[in-house]
This record gives C-alpha cells, structure tokens and sequence, in this order.
C-alpha cells in the first residue's frame, strides 16, 4: 500500500505533499495498471469529478492534465 495518497479536500499528496497524483504515486499506477490503461482513466477520471467540486477555483483544463493528461502514451 502506498503512503502517497491524497489528502482531502486540498488534493496534496499525503506522502510527499505534493499535488496528487504525485510522480511517485503516477509511478506506481503506471505499474498498477499496465495493460489496462483504460482502467487508469476512469480510476482517476472517478478522482477527477471529486476534486472539481473540491477546487472549484482551478481551471477544468489544469485539472485534466493533472488527472488524465499524463496517462496518454504518445
């Protein structure tokens, strides 16, 4: 089990207090869900939702490249 979870309703990472997902915990769920990356995207599409009504203040745009924009492998 990871340490690197977030921390609501601010969305830091609870290991490192970095913005979540963190590198690390990007890491991790790289590992996670190899093969399934359509898995990963409604995990944290299912995070995405909670965090925009927890920041209402960023922008939809920051929120998805923080979220899911990382997950696309070019």
């Amino acid at each position: 089990m990871t340490t690197h979870g977030p921390v609501l309703p601010i969305w830091s990472c609870g290991g490192c207090n970095a913005p979540w997902p963190c590198p690390t915990r990007k890491l991790e769920l790289r590992v996670e869900y190899a093969g399934a990356p359509m898995s990963l995207a409604l995990y944290l599409g299912a995070y995405l939702v909670q965090a925009t009504e927890d920041l209402p203040w960023t922008s939809a745009g920051t929120l998805h490249q923080r979220f899911l924009g990382w997950t696309r492998t070019r």
